[in-house]
């Protein structure tokens, strides 16, 4: 399985856990019974992301200026959150290759000014780190 496609996986789990009160164990275990196998890169991604969720959110926070944590559409916060962490956890992975795949699933599962919204944000950060 290539990596979009896990990349792909690990939002779907970020954003399902969005909505529930379980742990991440739980919810990689539901999304296997009912949709299909996870791959190792989805899994790492999403417990990253699930572990470092607070940090994550207070990046976007301070990158999404004028927006509240709370006004911006949960699929766009998930997508963000897997950036995030992949730009400043996974060394393999430069960050215009995270930027350019969150753009692309924002454009699959949200919509076009939302991913100018999101390369915005994620943009502004990668400027802040050099």
């Amino acid at each position: 399985m290539n990596r979009y496609k896990q990349r792909e996986q690990a939002l779907l789990l970020t954003f399902e856990s969005q909505f529930h009160d379980i742990s991440a164990e739980e919810i990689c275990t539901l999304f296997e019974e009912s949709v299909e196998e996870l791959g190792a890169y989805s899994k790492t991604l999403f417990n990253g992301v699930y572990d470092n969720k607070d940090e994550l959110d207070a990046k976007i926070e301070a990158f999404a200026r004028g927006w509240r944590l709370s006004r911006i559409p949960k699929i766009n916060i998930a997508i963000l959150r897997i950036a995030l962490y992949e730009i400043q956890y996974v060394d393999d992975v430069p960050a215009s290759v995270a930027v350019n795949e969150a753009v692309e699933l924002a454009k699959k599962y949200s919509g076009s000014d939302d991913a100018s919204f999101i390369n915005g944000i994620l943009g502004s950060f990668v400027r802040s780190l050099s």
